[in-house]
């Protein structure tokens, strides 16, 4: 089983010269696993790049793990040819916004004025389920869905697939008192796996201006790595204002701070992979 990022840029994509490596577009990330169908965590604008890695031909079949519906995590869906051709069929997961469903939540924002095709307007059979808490499978994989603190209905998620765990918490507000605790939920989902993939948008400094924003600092996505005992942190979200320079030095912060408590800290860029070998 192997995990690709391929969006790792919170709020805006922001593709520049200053983040070449790490790169500028939203949440994205496929796990893949041979002779099963692909599962992608959001669906921001690095599904466009998934996409070219898939078949056009009708035959593809994929399942998507939405954690919440904030532009920069849906916007890839009408860019994502395999979903848009005859016989392929796409099964979207994600929590409930207030008073409507997941689909009609899509049917709000993509349509005309806004935007020329609707979700029902793409050629394959695209499914939306809500899906607020639970656990359920996907093929052999078996999900687990918490709820996360943000800003609005938002969701983690958190999957066994072939002996390795991978949790993804991609947008966390930090408690607002300051008290630092971590919301037993999503403990829950983190729990000794083998990959945690966590918001880890602000640096201190900046999180005192924006403590309301429905984010963390690096700092803290590093303690719930380490309160949750996971394996192997990967920072993500990374705020459209941080070059390359910016996210090394944070990078090296995250590190320290874990020191030998968590085996390996990275920071997500477009293109890593990350395999698992059970």
């Amino acid at each position: 089983m192997r995990v690709t990022f391929y969006g790792v840029r919170g709020s805006t994509p922001s593709p520049s010269d200053g983040n070449r490596r790490y790169g500028g577009n939203t949440a994205c990330v496929a796990m893949e696993s041979p002779g099963e169908d692909p599962i992608v965590f959001d669906l921001g604008t690095g599904l466009r790049y998934f996409g070219e890695t898939q078949p056009l031909d009708g035959s593809f079949r994929g399942t998507a793990l939405v954690s919440h519906i904030h532009w920069d995590h849906v916007q890839g869906l009408p860019f994502f040819p395999p979903a848009d051709r005859v016989g392929a069929r796409f099964d979207v997961y994600g929590p409930t916004p207030d008073g409507m469903s997941l689909a009609q939540a899509f049917d709000e924002f993509m349509r005309p004025p806004y935007f020329p095709v609707r979700a029902a307007d793409l050629r394959g059979d695209i499914r939306f389920h809500d899906v607020d808490h639970g656990d359920f499978a996907v093929g052999a994989a078996k999900v687990q869905v918490r709820p996360v603190p943000h800003c609005g209905p938002t969701v983690g998620y958190r999957v066994d697939w072939h002996g390795a765990s991978v949790a993804y918490v991609s947008d966390h507000q930090a408690p607002l008192d300051r008290s630092w605790s971590i919301d037993e939920a999503v403990l829950e989902l983190c729990d000794g796996v083998d990959l945690l993939i966590h918001d880890a948008q602000y640096t201190a400094e900046e999180w005192e201006e924006k403590a309301h924003w429905g984010h963390c600092t690096v700092e803290y996505a590093v303690d719930v790595a380490v309160e949750a005992r996971a394996r192997r942190l990967a920072l993500f979200h990374h705020d459209p204002s941080h070059d390359d320079t910016t996210v090394d030095r944070l990078l090296e912060d995250a590190r320290a701070r874990a020191g030998d408590r968590v085996e390996e800290v990275l920071a997500a860029f477009e293109g890593l992979t990350i395999s698992f070998d059970r």
